[in-house]
């Protein structure tokens, strides 16, 4: 009975032993052995197979090897990287290795997903601290002309009354203006634009400023009917530094899609 058994495990091993292997040691040897490989795998593994040898073909280079392989010599070195984790393996050793840089691929991927998810959180959050920071720095009136001029287009203006209720002194006011109808869904002009204080704003401080953007700009441009609105929102504000105190605007829409895009798919 021992001896039977002898005979029958020396049997699967030497059927083992028979099963074509990748040999990588040139292009014609390579792929002759790839579709002697594919060809003694069952047909319902010979699909997974072709997906697998892409895998791994690939597994050991990276977007900045492809850019870089522009001589004769680079892309040689790159066939060469390509060639080795196939050289020697069966079969069912390329589809299983496939597998394993597949699921090491993906551990790595959400590993780096969550790491961007927390770097995304915290700057939600202090996009949302500077929110409630910055209504201390209050519009109190905001106006939008166009004002004739004697010659050529006429001359767009914004007047605004501000009032610096924070305990530091502000340099710089960054805004968000908005000019829209009642009852109309889309504005007439929606538009960033910032004032640099000259002697800054003091807490406390109030101040009426009368800009005049550029005329050949979006604000030159704008056909707004008389009873639209403008509204301004203070979306920054720099101390005496010039650095941002306060920044609304940091984080953005784009960054908030791709925030619960991540969620949805890693957590």
């Amino acid at each position: 009975m021992k001896k039977i058994v002898g005979v029958l495990f020396l049997s699967f091993l030497l059927a083992g032993c028979d099963k074509p292997k990748i040999d990588s040691s040139t292009d014609d040897a390579m792929k002759s052995s790839i579709a002697k490989v594919r060809e003694s795998l069952p047909e319902n593994k010979r699909e997974e197979f072709d997906n697998a040898l892409k895998v791994v073909a690939f597994s050991n280079i990276n977007m900045a090897d492809l850019m870089r392989a522009s001589s004769e010599s680079d892309k040689e070195d790159l066939s060469k990287k390509m060639r080795e984790p196939l050289s020697g393996k069966t079969g069912e050793e390329i589809i299983s290795y496939a597998q394993q840089v597949t699921a090491e691929r993906e551990l790595k991927q959400k590993e780096q997903a969550i790491q961007e998810i927390k770097e995304l959180e915290q700057k939600k959050a202090n996009s949302e601290k500077a929110k409630e920071e910055l209504k201390k720095v209050q519009v109190l009136s905001s106006r939008f002309s166009l004002e004739p001029e004697k010659y050529g287009k006429p001359q767009p203006i914004i007047r605004l009354v501000v009032k610096n209720n924070t305990d530091k002194a502000i340099s710089r006011v960054y805004f968000n203006g908005v000019i829209a109808s009642d009852g109309r869904s889309v504005p007439w002009l929606e538009k960033d634009f910032n004032y640099e204080i000259a002697g800054g704003l003091e807490p406390g401080e109030e101040a009426t400023w009368a800009l005049a953007p550029n005329k050949f700009s979006e604000w030159g441009q704008v056909d707004a009917p008389a009873d639209a609105v403008f509204t301004v929102t203070v979306t920054r504000v720099n101390g005496a530094n010039k650095e941002a105190m306060f920044d609304a605007s940091s984080f953005t829409e784009q960054e908030n899609s791709r925030l619960e895009d991540l969620k949805k798919r890693y957590l």
